[in-house]
């Protein structure tokens, strides 16, 4: 893939992503070829401040399990409202680094 789109792909979406593998996500995506940037950009990756804000605000009642797609997460979160909020409030802190390998495991569905 060309570098100035890899650029491009960095720096509007890098904070989605777990920094340590920026470098790796890098080097995967210069071995794609030009064609999957419009696949790329078809990708709807979560944004973790989102996240965390949808986890702090409505995490009882598993609302940020479903922003990630984790339906089954979401439901038995909500039957249980948030693990009698225990869980709820583990989420609050872990949040954020679970969406940015939600957004690493859709980003390596296309390689």
């Amino acid at each position: 893939m060309d570098d100035s789109k890899i650029r491009l792909f960095l720096a509007t979406s890098s904070k989605k992503f777990p920094k340590s593998q920026l470098p790796i996500i890098e080097q995967k995506l210069r071995d794609l070829p030009d064609n999957y940037f419009t696949s790329l950009q078809t990708l709807e990756f979560r944004d973790p401040t989102t996240a965390l804000a949808i986890s702090i605000f409505a995490g009882v009642f598993g609302i940020d399990r479903f922003y990630l797609r984790q339906t089954g997460l979401g439901i038995l979160k909500l039957l249980t409202l948030g693990g009698l909020l225990i869980w709820a409030i583990i989420d609050v802190f872990t949040i954020y680094s679970i969406t940015k390998r939600y957004n690493q495991k859709l980003l390596e569905s296309l390689f």
